[in-house]
């Protein structure tokens, strides 16, 4: 269960400049600080349940959390992964809809969470929360075009590549001439992401290592060659 410990202030939310809340004025602000609670959770511990009904919005103010579904068969296929500035629960809130995943925390993590009420008074005050809300699903509905276009047309080796990619450029930290991926997953986890087996996934990162892409140091990965991934994941950026 989340536990709530010292909240932090909006005003001083490290992670103010990318939630939803970044332009509103310090009196607002400091409504939006009066009215969240902020609990900390533990890794592997379930944030809401698919099938639930919402009753808020979720801003993460840090850590990094798993969005995903669980089919008919029991699998489990992972959606995206959030991180510090990101809100969850918003789809479901404004649909009116019960929750259609699970959030599931994979790196201890600080979450305020707001009542449902004090969101749509607050929507209807401040357009600019309503802006920077359509600006996340909008980023997010792409994200998720994207990663459909990528399961149709690649296969698991550019898949995988694209990844990899995409952590660094959302968790990347460089570090002596490599890049250090702050993000921790397990091998199903990737396999869930990518959309593969986790033996193929064993047996490609294996490949990536062999070939000077990634190193490795326990479960920390590094990007070593970029340009390598570049080409393996058929982008061009």
């Amino acid at each position: 269960m989340q536990k709530p410990f010292k909240s932090v202030d909006c005003e001083h939310c490290e992670s103010r400049d990318k939630g939803i809340f970044c332009d509103l004025a310090d009196g607002d602000l400091a409504s939006v600080s009066h009215h969240k609670v902020m609990n900390h959770y533990k890794k592997g511990q379930t944030i809401f349940f698919q099938g639930n009904p919402p009753f808020g919005l979720y801003c993460i103010n840090s850590g990094k959390i798993k969005v995903s579904k669980i089919g008919n068969d029991g699998k489990e296929s992972i959606i995206r992964i959030a991180g510090a500035g990101d809100v969850l629960g918003h789809r479901s809130l404004f649909s009116k809809e019960n929750y259609s995943a699970s959030a599931t925390v994979i790196e201890d993590s600080a979450i305020c969470f707001l009542d449902k009420n004090y969101i749509y008074s607050a929507l209807k005050e401040n357009p600019s929360i309503a802006l920077n809300l359509i600006h996340k699903l909008s980023r997010d509905m792409g994200a998720a075009e994207n990663r459909n276009a990528s399961m149709s047309q690649k296969n698991a080796r550019e898949r995988l590549a694209e990844l990899f990619l995409t952590f660094k450029k959302n968790y990347g930290v460089e570090e002596n001439g490599r890049c250090r991926l702050e993000i921790k997953l397990n091998r199903d986890e990737i396999a869930s992401l990518v959309g593969t087996a986790n033996e193929t996934i064993i047996r490609l990162i294996s490949e990536f290592r062999e070939e000077g892409i990634l190193e490795q140091d326990g479960k920390v990965i590094y990007i070593v060659d970029e340009e390598k991934l570049l080409e393996f994941a058929n982008l061009d950026y």
